[in-house]
């Protein structure tokens, strides 16, 4: 079943002779259930792909259809929603406000809209990665792959359709990177569509396609 369908996607960053298409009719389509891993060089238009996928920029010209709605024509105030409550973003940095504790960063989106279901489900997420102790500290003294698992609970606090991971093993060990993928492909066992942006082997490896960004067009 579809996720999220894009249809023929065109970006240009730029202007003038300083303009360069970095998307030109991409087409995409995300399944419940699979996780798709997009590779490419540096600059080729994986992160701008993600950031239109998660509406966080519009395309220039063509068409992203996420759980029934068209992003490209959603208003700002729907796009905040869908947001908030359809994506969950994992970034290589983690991006955990360093004021909050790990628990208060994975409940931050539940409390500005999903309500008490969500937090609920924060919590249990938290303890079934056993690290309750560990969230009640502030991010500066946790690991690095334990804020990347805050980060992916954070992610999957509003029970989201589609989860974006960009470069999400990047700056992890090993055994680090390899309890991340888990959670990765446990999400899309739940159902949710996983679209990830990696230069890592094994993040490679646990995608159900693997889609390479060259030339702005995506290819198998």
């Amino acid at each position: 079943m579809p996720i999220c369908c894009a249809s023929n996607l065109v970006k240009t960053h730029g202007v003038g002779r300083a303009a360069l298409r970095v998307l030109d009719g991409v087409d995409l389509e995300l399944q419940a259930g699979e996780v798709v891993a997009i590779v490419g060089r540096s600059g080729s238009g994986k992160s701008t792909l993600l950031h239109l996928l998660g509406a966080l920029d519009r395309p220039d010209s063509g068409s992203i259809e996420l759980a029934g709605t068209r992003l490209d024509s959603a208003t700002e105030q729907e796009l905040t929603r869908i947001r908030r409550l359809q994506i969950g973003f994992v970034f290589q940095s983690f991006h955990l406000l360093p004021e909050l504790t790990g628990m208060d960063n994975v409940l931050l989106p539940a409390r500005l809209g999903g309500g008490q279901d969500a937090i609920t489900r924060g919590i249990a997420l938290v303890a079934e990665l056993g690290l309750t102790e560990e969230a009640e500290r502030l991010p500066s003294v946790l690991s690095g792959g334990e804020q990347q698992r805050l980060a992916v609970a954070r992610a999957l606090v509003n029970d989201p359709s589609l989860l974006l991971a960009d470069e999400p093993t990047g700056n992890l060990d090993p055994e680090s990177g390899a309890e991340v993928l888990g959670l990765l492909q446990h999400a899309a066992a739940a159902g949710k569509a996983v679209l990830l942006v990696t230069h890592q082997d094994d993040a490679i490896g646990i995608a159900d396609r693997v889609l390479h960004l060259s030339g702005g067009r995506l290819v198998e």
